[in-house]
């Protein structure tokens, strides 16, 4: 039996489930400092609760391939985004920690969902159209992530609720998802292999250095609001400015990607890219005023934008373990970086401070310019 014939409405719905995941995770960020003082955590404990995110997005992906598979792409998709709904606006009301743990589990659930099973429908979408499509899906993610951003900043820098605002992007994504819903694939991938597999050899190198891109995305995405508020005394309202501006340029940056590598080398750009992002890190810890912060989560977006793409190209060049396999254990080491990221840094800010926990960050990056050398891209 042949597969169903695609075009664009397929890809469009595979363009909004991009935009959505993008959208609600970016909103969850000037959410943060709501959700620590309505909480009264301490920094520590904020980075325990934030664990939550990231365990429930690892423990939900490898589910979610394993469903959609059997019972296709459109209902696990809608799950997951059901679960983002529902989950958002309970982390807004709550001030009990086991129930706000529970809330932010299920919500990194559906963004964890989402994100692997939008992207089998994504791989089979760009399959169908015979052309290069996955750049542009992942820089819908993005654009999701920058409107969100900007959205939850307006609406509470209005004077709106935390509640109301989570309302607001629940709202939209009801809407979107019921839009898409009809063109989403009523099938998955087909193949076998493992859904995970212990990386060894340059593929081990290569998913520690994803490991590290995803724990700045993380620590940008949890922690720069906080560290507005907290550090750089920005009014709480305005905390989703830093994640505003680190999307704004990841998305520039995905969106003129291709072209960009092209002309500058993937080698420069491994070198580059990691090293204007600690560059970024360092201003935000170095310049006392709020201003230079938002300026140093630009940065960090755009030296970040590039470089997991060209990980992954590396990927397919290496052959130390087949692709088919290497790809999905990459993926998942990246993700406990996403993982990890939030939790560390708050432990690390609670022995020595939010501005230091980011500098062992850029340490961390310049560390990615040098392990880079070591690959054949």
């Amino acid at each position: 039996m042949s597969e169903p014939i695609l075009g664009r409405p397929q890809q469009l719905s595979t363009h909004v489930a991009f935009f959505v995941a993008g959208f609600t995770l970016a909103a969850w960020a000037p959410l943060v400092p709501f959700v620590k003082d309505r909480n009264d955590l301490s920094d520590a404990n904020l980075g325990l609760l934030l664990l939550c995110l990231g365990a429930g997005s690892v423990t939900a992906m490898p589910l979610a391939g394993m469903l959609s598979k059997q019972y296709g792409c459109r209902p696990i998709i809608l799950a997951g985004a059901l679960l983002i709904a529902l989950s958002l606006p309970v982390l807004l009301l709550t001030s009990s920690v086991p129930l706000a743990a529970l809330m932010l589990f299920l919500f990194g659930a559906g963004e964890g969902s989402m994100d692997c099973v939008m992207n089998v429908q994504a791989i089979i979408v760009e399959r169908a159209s015979g052309r290069a499509m996955m750049s542009g899906f992942h820089g819908l993610f993005s654009l999701g992530g920058l409107v969100g951003a900007v959205m939850m900043t307006l609406m509470l820098a209005s004077g709106a609720s935390p509640f109301v605002a989570a309302m607001a992007i629940v709202s939209v994504t009801v809407v979107a998802m019921a839009a898409a819903a009809p063109y989403l694939l009523t099938y998955g991938a087909k193949g076998g292999g493992p859904a995970f597999a212990v990386p060894h050899g340059v593929v081990l190198l290569i998913g520690l250095l994803c490991f590290v891109v995803f724990l700045v995305e993380g620590a940008v995405l949890d922690w720069s609001a906080v560290f507005l508020t907290a550090n750089r005394n920005a009014d709480p309202a305005n905390g989703g400015l830093g994640y505003a501006a680190f999307a704004l340029t990841m998305t520039v940056g995905r969106l003129t990607g291709d072209a960009f590598v092209e002309r500058a080398g993937r080698t420069f750009v491994l070198l580059a890219g990691p090293l204007c992002a600690a560059i970024g890190l360092l201003m935000v810890t170095l310049v006392p005023f709020a201003w230079s912060a938002v300026i140093g989560f630009s940065l960090v977006g755009i030296g970040c934008a590039n470089v997991v793409p060209i990980l992954f190209t590396a990927i397919g060049r290496q052959t130390t373990m087949p692709e088919h396999i290497a790809v999905p254990a990459v993926t998942m080491l990246g993700y406990v970086g996403i993982l990890a990221g939030p939790a560390s840094i708050g432990f690390i800010a609670q022995a020595v401070g939010l501005p230091l926990a980011f500098v062992v960050v850029a340490i961390l990056l310049i560390g990615v310019a040098v392990g880079g050398r070591w690959l054949k891209v």
